[in-house]
């Protein structure tokens, strides 16, 4: 690489981390004047709250929101330049354009291969910390949603010919009922259990169904057996059981896959938001890429207002970013909408939005 190339570079690293490092002493600031008599409650001390929960908490909210301040930063040390008149000068100087854009592209390809491998591993990782720190100690505090916890009701496919309902279970005490057992074979029911109780026994590591009532179908006779308890080994686990709303983002992105694997071959519904998840965490990574031209491109030349004007454009550009991903998110977890196509969606739009300021940016 040239001179020119580390000399940009150089200023967009800096301005990047610069920026992030701020915004991330910020959002713990907020964070603790929110949280903080969950932490009173709690009553750990400082350092446990710093391990057990902003070690989770800051690696989280900076991976939230890295794509936008790679955005910011690229558009705020560009527009100095262009208002500087630098980059008119090395482009008169016979520099072309794409080589001009060369450092943006090495910038942009370094902080997306970083994120990617952040979403894979190191985030999931942090947010097993930052929620298991809040299912325990921020939500267990709000008698609402534990009522809510307390009142799932479960479908799974147990295996290849046995379906299951558990009403109310609570993932706390490992309990629910009433629950059923469908066998099926050949299109036709050939075993229906129902029991009043569910419960999991932790000496034994097996499942105890409680009030049990037996049937089995045979095409010319049926048997009922009634028993009041039946100790059974399923192949499903309190934690099979345990989703919660931090279960997409704790997961890395092969354990997430492969849980997305077992629950469809369990017949779970609602899995479109761990797809959409699972897809977003590669889809995000090349947004910074997109990101970083877009604002190269738009930051690069130089127009009455300064700085104002560029980051006025930014903005509207990052809203616009952010209303076409609610929007595919929603039509994908709440519709039919593919959630590959949702993840993609953004990143599609913003190609096109590439070429056109490309081709229409002075050269």
């Amino acid at each position: 690489m040239k001179k020119l190339d580390w000399y940009i570079l150089k200023k967009f690293l800096t301005v990047f981390f610069f920026s992030i490092f701020l915004f991330a002493i910020i959002a713990v600031v907020v964070d603790i004047s929110e949280k903080t008599d969950d932490f009173v409650k709690s009553q750990l001390g400082v350092r446990r709250i710093i391990t057990e929960y902003y070690f989770g908490f800051i690696p989280h909210i900076i991976a939230l929101l890295f794509p936008l301040f790679v955005f910011i930063a690229v558009i705020f040390f560009t527009s100095k330049m262009a208002n500087k008149t630098e980059i008119v000068a090395i482009l008169a100087s016979g520099t072309s354009y794409p080589r001009w854009l060369r450092p943006y592209v090495i910038g942009g390809l370094f902080l997306s291969v970083t994120l990617f491998f952040a979403n894979q591993f190191l985030v999931p990782r942090a947010n097993q910390v930052r929620g298991a720190f809040e299912a325990r100690y921020i939500d267990g505090n709000n008698s609402y949603n534990a009522l809510v916890a307390r009142g799932n009701n479960i479908y799974l496919r147990v295996d290849s010919f046995t379906y299951a309902g558990i009403y109310g279970y609570d993932t706390m005490t490992k309990r629910g009922g009433p629950v059923f057992f469908y066998k099926v074979e050949n299109s036709k029911v050939t075993e229906n259990m129902r029991a009043d109780a569910i419960g999991w026994d932790t000496a034994t590591r097996k499942w105890r169904l409680e009030a049990l009532v037996d049937r089995k179908l045979q095409p010319l006779e049926e048997t009922v057996g009634m028993e009041a308890l039946r100790v059974m080994n399923f192949s499903f686990k309190p934690y099979d059981l345990a989703r919660d709303k931090y279960t997409k983002d704790k997961l890395t992105s092969p354990e997430l896959s492969n849980f997305i694997k077992l629950e469809e071959l369990r017949g779970s519904e609602g899995l479109n938001d761990l797809k959409v998840e699972l897809y977003r965490r590669v889809a995000t990574c090349v947004t910074v890429f997109l990101l970083t031209l877009i604002g190269a491109i738009v930051a690069g030349r130089k127009v009455r207002g300064g700085s104002g004007v560029h980051l006025a454009v930014g903005f509207a550009v990052a809203a616009l970013f952010i209303i076409t991903d609610r929007f595919s998110t929603i039509f994908s977890t709440k519709g039919n909408l593919p959630p590959l196509i949702a993840a993609w969606i953004p990143n599609a739009v913003f190609v096109f939005v590439v070429v056109y300021l490309y081709r229409k940016a002075p050269k």
